[in-house]
């Protein structure tokens, strides 16, 4: 957990850059109360079809502590999950949920300041029928996600690291962060704008 962990202190802006379009959520995954602290996890996926919530409610006992729950749902009718759920996640160590799909209890869930990155909130409960199995890849925010995978969910949103990349992709963020920091902003308006002005001149812009 310990490199998963370091995740904490990279902003999903620098994951962004250096993972492209592919690896971010689309911007309906959003933290639905703030200030929101950043979170990184490994995922622990779900699946739970329109209109049912079972296989959520499940696996808030089966998800390894500092996990982030990654549901793909698409449900837009139906809550996934309300304040007791959320609150035994986080007695029981969950970093985060992160479903495509609405939660209930609001209030709750920032008054305890669990992190939920969801599409928003509806007052009604799914039902508890449809069994799915744990652990397979999920679709959520139009990423596929795989058991395992680090996500990353901050208040610019959720980034999904795959994980024969970790290292990589870690390394790679602490060298641009460490760059950036010793950046002055005198340095990055010279170099921004040198880079425009040959991007301008290249295509025959004159002004």
């Amino acid at each position: 957990m310990a490199d998963v962990d370091a995740f904490t202190d990279i902003p999903t802006t620098t994951l962004a850059d250096l993972l492209g379009r592919e690896q971010v959520m689309d911007s309906g995954i959003r933290p639905l109360w703030g200030p929101v602290p950043r979170v990184a996890g490994p995922a622990f996926t779900v699946r739970c079809p329109p209109g049912d919530n079972l296989m959520l409610h499940a696996a808030i006992h089966r998800a390894a502590p500092g996990s982030v729950v990654v549901v793909e749902s698409g449900d837009l009718d139906y809550a996934l999950a309300g304040g007791n759920v959320c609150a035994v996640a986080q007695r029981r160590g969950v970093a985060a949920f992160v479903a495509d799909g609405l939660i209930r209890d609001l209030a709750e869930v920032r008054e305890m300041r669990f992190p939920v990155f969801a599409r928003g909130v509806i007052p009604i409960p799914g039902g508890k029928s449809a069994v799915r199995p744990l652990g397979e890849r999920v679709r959520c925010g139009g990423v596929a996600v795989d058991a395992g995978d680090v996500v990353v969910a901050d208040e610019e949103g959720v980034v999904v690291v795959p994980g024969a990349r970790r290292e990589e992709v870690r390394t790679a963020a602490r060298a641009k962060l460490a760059k950036e920091a010793g950046e002055t902003l005198d340095d990055w308006e010279a170099a921004h704008r040198a880079r425009i002005d040959k991007i301008l001149a290249d295509q025959g812009f004159e002004g």
